[in-house]
């Protein structure tokens, strides 16, 4: 491994009741160059997320049960953006829509595996290394420094996968986008069977987009995928 150097150590903050799956986590993470910080029940990591404002969210989706879908939710309820990573037993399609409707940006597949999962976090805890401080199109503005999107003035908060899956559109307007294309530039790892993960994040995007009654600049291209166009 190559441990990040002291001042770039992101907080990583893991909701995992199995003490000893979250020492391993938390010894991987550590070694790896993260700062863990693990918590065995939802009340409390919900109050460790407001209070360290970490830089990654873990959360094992049978946290105290069930819970772990209800404190993904209540972290997005609070407006907290933070990119968050579900811990699955299962991969249905079922769990997948659960997992991203709760708000999390991904899952990562039990049984844990150190190198996959590390490899996860650093996609998303690596520095944006983007040379433009903007896109633009039409009256929709992505800002890559504080990754939000500003529509007529207007802000839209983005979670981490709505921010990368709009940047990508946003890179090649007017192009039509399959869907295997966008799975491997925005999720960077292939989804087995059939996933509808990028129809429920392309939901959320129109949903914030388009909440002044904007007209709609994701198209989908039925059978294909989507394009960032004009209506």
């Amino acid at each position: 491994m190559n441990p990040l150097t002291p001042e770039a150590s992101p907080c990583v903050l893991l909701m995992q009741a199995d003490t000893v799956l979250a020492e391993q986590m938390r010894l991987d993470l550590q070694e790896a160059g993260y700062q863990p910080v693990v918590v065995g029940d939802a009340k409390s990591g919900l109050e460790r997320a407001k209070e360290l404002q970490p830089a990654l969210v873990v959360i094992d989706r049978m946290l105290s049960g069930d819970s772990g879908l209800e404190a993904c939710n209540q972290l997005r309820r609070s407006g907290n953006c933070t990119p968050v990573v579900m811990l699955m037993s299962r991969d249905s399609v079922e769990d997948r829509v659960a997992c991203l409707e709760a708000g999390a940006d991904d899952y990562f597949l039990k049984p844990y595996r150190s190198e996959l999962f590390l490899e996860l976090i650093r996609l998303y805890l690596q520095p944006d290394r983007s040379g433009s401080e903007q896109l633009r199109f039409g009256d929709l503005v992505l800002d890559l420094s504080s990754r939000t999107a500003l529509r007529n003035g207007r802000t839209i908060e983005l979670t981490m996968k709505e921010f990368d899956l709009l940047k990508y559109l946003m890179e090649h307007p007017r192009e039509v986008l399959t869907r295997d294309r966008i799975l491997e530039n925005v999720w960077g790892y292939d989804f087995m069977g059939e996933s509808n993960v990028i129809e429920v994040y392309i939901r959320y995007l129109r949903l914030k987009m388009e909440d002044d009654g904007q007209k709609r600049l994701i198209q989908t291209v039925r059978g294909v995928g989507y394009v960032l166009r004009e209506p």
